[in-house]
């Protein structure tokens, strides 16, 4: 079993053991998890507004990285999901979500279904999901790329200290839930996305773990995708492409309190490019995985086969195992 965790300040712990820990191979073949389709079970209370731009301290939509071939979002959408299960006035753990609404579906039904479960090997505490929409665009010089790409808290700041106390504090989430609340406990904090949403999910807990400790990452782009021009440059030349090589970050650093998920695709973005690019997704995760179990990290690795990038079916067969590893453990205080 693996050794109990606890944060400090905190007399909070948690044992996951290591059941499901380590390397897995899936597919070619792809099957829908039961768990990721409506079961009929209690719904819990949908909700959807906008946050401009113009009105974030962190990203506002006009950093002198941006290209104006990119344009930015004037505002973005932020969709949460509060279960059935969840009671007014306790304090919630929390998974946000990148890409908006991206996989928000399949979330929804996994907690619906297993947050009911009576088995204790197979269910999910009661988390609010809140799917947060990128700034627009793709790619070094576009605001997606600044908020997902670049190797800086800034990421985390932007969730913590904005989109979290909006949801908090938005009037139709307020009429349905009086009393609502997060969970200070950074074990009770997951982030998920995939592509450039899961490079900016690891970053987030890398630079925040006193924020958020529970990381997702499908089709990661640890490669070296952040912009030429930013000021992280200096520190970081490569960009997320350090986490596994080069600097190797992850080999070289303190082991961070944190339960880590990644998965690539055999046929994922630029699989036979050489090395000297510091751009092929399956060298990136294949070393990243490597890595995470060299320093001793509760980490769980799925390469999928016969599969691309960010493949919906990978989802499909794969979510609702990876949400139930990631929450094994977890208890409310």
């Amino acid at each position: 079993m693996a050794s109990p965790v606890a944060f400090a300040a905190d007399d909070y712990t948690e044992n996951p053991g290591t059941d499901g820990n380590g390397n897995h191979v899936v597919g070619p073949d792809y099957t829908i998890q039961p768990e990721l389709t409506d079961q009929g079970n209690p719904k819990g209370k949908y909700f959807e507004f906008s946050m401009p731009l113009a009105e974030s301290k962190i990203f506002r939509g006009d950093d002198d990285t941006l290209s104006r071939r990119k344009p930015v979002r004037e505002s973005r959408k932020i969709f949460v999901y509060v279960p059935a299960e969840y009671k007014d006035g306790t304090e919630a753990p929390i998974l946000v979500t990148f890409d908006g609404p991206s996989r928000l579906n399949l979330v929804r039904n996994a907690v619906d279904n297993l947050s009911i479960s009576k088995d204790p090997e197979r269910s999910l505490p009661a988390f609010i999901t809140i799917a947060v929409e990128n700034g627009g665009n793709d790619g070094k010089g576009s605001q997606r790329g600044l908020e997902y790409d670049t190797m800086s808290d800034r990421h985390a700041r932007f969730i913590n200290d904005e989109v979290l106390p909006a949801v908090l504090n938005h009037p139709d989430i307020r009429a349905a839930y009086p009393n609502i609340a997060f969970t200070e406990n950074p074990w009770g904090k997951a982030v998920m996305g995939c592509s450039s949403g899961g490079a900016a999910a690891l970053t987030i807990g890398w630079f925040r773990p006193d924020l958020f400790r529970r990381l997702i990452t499908y089709s990661g782009t640890f490669v070296d995708q952040q912009d030429d021009d930013a000021p992280e440059e200096a520190k970081y030349p490569l960009g997320a492409w350090e986490y596994h090589s080069g600097m190797k970050l992850i080999e070289n650093s303190d082991k961070k309190p944190l339960r880590i998920f990644t998965h690539v695709a055999e046929n994922d973005l630029r699989a036979n490019d050489p090395e000297e690019t510091y751009h092929n997704w399956v060298m990136a995760n294949n070393r990243t995985a490597d890595a995470l179990k060299a320093k001793g990290y509760d980490y769980r690795y799925v390469f999928s086969r016969d599969s691309r990038h960010c493949d919906g079916r990978v989802f499909e067969a794969t979510l609702a195992d990876t949400l139930v590893w990631m929450w094994r453990g977890y208890h409310a205080e």
